[in-house]
């Protein structure tokens, strides 16, 4: 499905030439009718000669509605400029061609209409005329079709024009993702809301959840239309009526975008090659207020120039827009700026989430130029190195890329090395050493501020590297698999490192465990240990993650051989007698109720014994 989009100065016979070539009247307002003149956008559509079935967007020709004619002109496929014979180039046809350009309308033809009111001669100059103002553009050479609409001379050639040229035009991409960028809003009694847009990146089908952006409302698909037929699929490139479930009218405005649910998040900045056209009155000054126009919205913008001070006319730059409300774009979208009362540049958006920028940074320019021209694959990488480990829906989302193109581009990096796989996950080889470097920094500086810990906490680890769950695990079984980490039950350490006691420390750990096995199973407590000792807590701390004490509270510890025998005797009891009591592991050991209750609580705590009453008995 195709759309061709109107443009012209006003009264040059847009809609009539429509008209004649449809039988449909594009001008559905009153006061259009009232006035003749084409005040909103009109629609129609027509089967060309090869049965092919294409929409027209009728766009307004008077200078004080170039906000509706930007409106409808985003989407179309085949721009249709309309002069007439008897005016020749006007004003507005000079706009309208500069918008064509600024939104690269790759095909476009010129009707000249009213060529039964005109000489040969003048026709001839007119044509000469408009060769001339086309150069440059992307019209540059399209070609010029004399008309008439009430004769309709030269209709059948003009048809058969828009049909070759749309035979050679590439259908519409279709990668999951539709969007429809609403250019009308209203209601039917009986139906409910109505919105209509040129449906692209996708399909839509009756029944489908949908979500309308800025503003995140979820709807429901009730009916689809197309060309005033109904369907139960909407296909990319076709003009699209949606009936949508439980929203009034006054919730939805032109210029938001119908898409699936969960994926077009709304941006108040882009990143953009912003081009200013040499009919501009003067420069545009860094700083600078706009109204910038993107697929169906209009917004207030200001525009940040990151590589000048100011854009002369016919000149052009890097920009940041930051703008006043929320807009619903994607990577590749282009965009119009205005003043109050002309058409002064505009460009294509590089970036639709894009960090605040200092400027004239060449690093920032060439990463801008690679965004903007990149093959797939080094937008794939560039995807990658801007965000941990992905999957490739995610990589493809960024990069603006199909999911066949990402997979392509990613097996190639892969095969060079440059991307690597870990987890089903897809990383930047030099964003991954990166990566690794800042975990065993991390872990270099936890081991020199706690050398007598075994190994950082893995769960603060995670936190101090800021990455999700499921990365952090992905990325840490690839640590672990390559050696780059070690780990030591729920922490982690560098392969280098191993707790080390100074002389001073061994001699005071000789004189701790000579202190414990004097008093075997009744020893001093901790805090004693220490005032008595002068031996760190750090210290006792590094021989329990060492194994070789055991800690039953915070104050009672024992030499692990000492507690491995007091659970031998315990356990064996238990197995003769089904059952021990805090009385009788104190007789038994010679010691007091503490040291009794402490093991005994601790048992329980591992899941040796269990407490039935006074009692223990085996788990």
């Amino acid at each position: 499905m195709y759309v061709v989009g109107t443009a012209g100065h006003v009264d040059h016979g847009k809609s009539t030439l429509i008209k004649a070539l449809t039988g449909i009247d594009p001008d559905r307002l009153r006061e259009e009718k009232e006035r003749g003149m084409t005040i909103d956008l009109g629609f129609a559509w027509l089967k060309l000669p090869s049965g092919r079935e294409v929409s027209i967007v009728d766009v307004p020709g008077h200078e004080r509605f170039i906000k509706n004619m930007l409106a409808g002109i985003g989407g179309i496929d085949l721009a249709l400029l309309v002069v007439a014979a008897d005016e020749g180039v006007m004003p507005q046809t000079r706009e309208h061609l500069a918008i064509v350009d600024l939104l690269q309308v790759k095909r476009g033809l010129v009707a000249l209409t009213k060529v039964d009111l005109v000489e040969p001669d003048w026709l001839e100059l007119v044509q000469a005329d408009l060769a001339d103002t086309l150069e440059g553009t992307v019209l540059a050479g399209a070609p010029l079709l004399p008309v008439s609409a009430v004769s309709g001379q030269g209709l059948p050639r003009l048809l058969a024009e828009i049909d070759r040229q749309l035979s050679e035009t590439p259908a519409k991409r279709d990668i999951g993702r539709p969007r429809l960028p609403v250019d009308r809003v209203f209601t039917i009694a009986g139906f409910g809301t109505i919105v209509t847009g040129t449906l692209v990146d996708g399909s839509f089908q009756v029944g489908q959840e949908v979500e309308i952006q800025p503003n995140g409302l979820r709807s429901r698909i009730r009916t689809l239309q197309t060309h005033k037929h109904r369907v139960d699929s909407a296909v990319p490139g076709s003009r699209v009526a949606i009936n949508l479930a439980g929203l009034a009218t006054e919730e939805i405005a032109r210029g938001d975008v119908v898409s699936l649910p969960r994926w077009l998040a709304p941006t108040q900045v882009v990143d953009g090659r912003l081009r200013v056209l040499e009919s501009a009155p003067k420069p545009l000054a860094h700083g600078a207020t706009v109204s910038c126009h993107t697929g169906a919205a209009e917004v207030e913008a200001r525009v940040s120039i990151l590589d000048a001070d100011e854009l002369a006319p016919g000149s052009s730059g890097w920009a940041q827009l930051r703008l006043a409300g929320p807009v619903a774009v994607v990577k590749g979208d282009y965009f119009v700026v205005r003043t109050p009362n002309a058409t002064i540049g505009g460009g294509e958006i590089v970036d639709v989430h894009p960090r605040r920028h200092r400027r004239f940074q060449p690093a920032l320019l060439a990463a801008l130029a690679t965004k903007q021209k990149g093959d797939p694959e080094e937008l794939a990488r560039q995807a990658l190195a801007a965000k941990p480990p992905q999957e490739a829906e995610t990589v493809a989302k960024l990069a603006g890329l199909t999911l066949a193109e990402t997979r392509a581009a990613l097996e190639a990096l892969q095969a060079r090395g440059e991307v690597l796989t870990i987890g089903g996950l897809f990383v930047d080889a030099v964003a991954w050493q990166q990566l690794t470097e800042q975990m065993l920094s991390v872990l270099r500086a936890f081991h020199a501020q706690y050398p007598l810990r075994r190994g950082m906490p893995k769960e603060e680890l995670k936190s101090r590297l800021n990455l999700p769950p499921r990365l952090f695990a992905v990325a840490a079984e690839r640590w672990l698999r390559d050696g780059s980490v070690i780990e030591e039950g729920a922490q982690a350490r560098t392969p280098e490192h191993a707790v080390r006691f100074t002389t001073e420390q061994s001699a005071k750990i000789e004189r701790l465990f000579s202190a414990l096995r004097r008093e075997r199973f009744a020893p001093p407590s901790r805090g004693e240990l220490e005032q008595e000792l002068g031996i760190e807590p750090a210290v006792i701390d590094a021989l329990a993650e060492l194994g070789r004490l055991i800690k039953l509270t915070e104050t009672v510890v024992y030499p692990t051989d000492t507690y491995e025998e007091m659970v031998a005797v315990i356990v064996e009891w238990l197995r003769s007698t089904g059952k021990i009591t805090v009385a009788e592991v104190r007789d038994r050991f010679g010691t007091s109720r503490r040291y009794a209750l402490a093991i005994l609580e601790h048992l329980d705590g591992e899941r040796v014994t269990r407490r039935v009453g006074d009692e223990r008995v085996l788990r």
